[in-house]
């Protein structure tokens, strides 16, 4: 009997079967989960990786910043869900800042516009995402986000950082609101893995050279499948009391100092 049988989740964020959330969906489906993702953009590309799964998922089509996709969504899902459309788990694994808001003196120099783009698509989505799917959510429900854990500064993350800040602050406060509705809501804050994200991300292989030494358990930036498995662990019901909270998959990093 795998973790997650008989669950019914929504991944966002595939782009590549490098992409996090790509392992993702392969762990719950190899879990007993069955799967519907979102693609946003390259349709035809999405729709291509998840034929690389143990067993091809459905692709919807969500821009995040789009309010019509967002308000059809429930219903778009549910046409892949049977006669009793529900979801048991989500994953926002979404993010993105234009080039100007990330690398030497983004901070400083980056326009309000690319600022509010970021933090849109990377912090404000998690409350959408969330509030769009609701009518497919009930008691027991998981949502989960990815995370970098932005309680400091990090070289060239700049305004992306604070969307994480940000994003970390939604899931508190979403947590308080769907609480009450027996959902809970909480973010995995990974170490750094080789994905499609990571290689726009200036300074990117700073983080790759120091995690490794520091991290306890070690950390391999090849392999995403540690991440994945505290994602399901989260969509599970094996953690029902914990909610609002980040839970770290980075070997340890977050607990060592320099």
């Amino acid at each position: 009997m795998g973790l997650l049988d008989g669950k019914r989740l929504l991944i966002t964020g595939v782009i590549t079967d490098a992409s996090l959330a790509f392992h993702v969906a392969k762990v719950a489906q190899d879990e007993g989960a069955d799967v519907v993702l979102t693609g946003f953009g390259r349709m035809r590309l999405v729709e291509r990786i998840a034929q690389r799964l143990p067993k091809p998922a459905p692709v919807v089509e969500l821009d995040v910043s789009n309010q019509e996709q967002l308000d059809s969504l429930a219903e778009r899902v549910s046409e892949h869900l049977g006669e009793n459309p529900r979801l048991d788990g989500v994953l926002h694994s979404i993010g993105f800042a234009p080039a100007s808001c990330l690398g030497e003196d983004a901070f400083m120099t980056a326009p309000w516009e690319d600022v509010a783009t970021t933090i849109q698509v990377s912090a404000y989505s998690f409350k959408s995402l969330s509030t769009a799917l609701l009518p497919l959510l009930g008691p027991g429900a998981s949502i989960v986000g990815m995370d970098f854990d932005n309680r400091q500064a990090w070289p060239a993350y700049d305004w992306m950082g604070v969307a994480k800040s940000t994003l970390e602050s939604v899931t508190r406060y979403l947590a308080r609101d769907l609480g009450p509705k027996g959902i809970r809501v909480n973010l995995v804050a990974a170490g750094p893995v080789k994905t499609m994200a990571a290689k726009s991300i200036p300074g990117f292989a700073a983080f790759e050279d120091s995690w490794d030494g520091r991290a306890p358990l070690g950390w391999d930036v090849n392999d995403p499948v540690p991440v994945a498995k505290t994602v399901c662990a989260l969509l599970s019901d094996w953690m029902p009391a914990t909610t609002g909270s980040m839970v770290w998959a980075d070997g340890g990093f977050h607990a060592i100092g320099v």
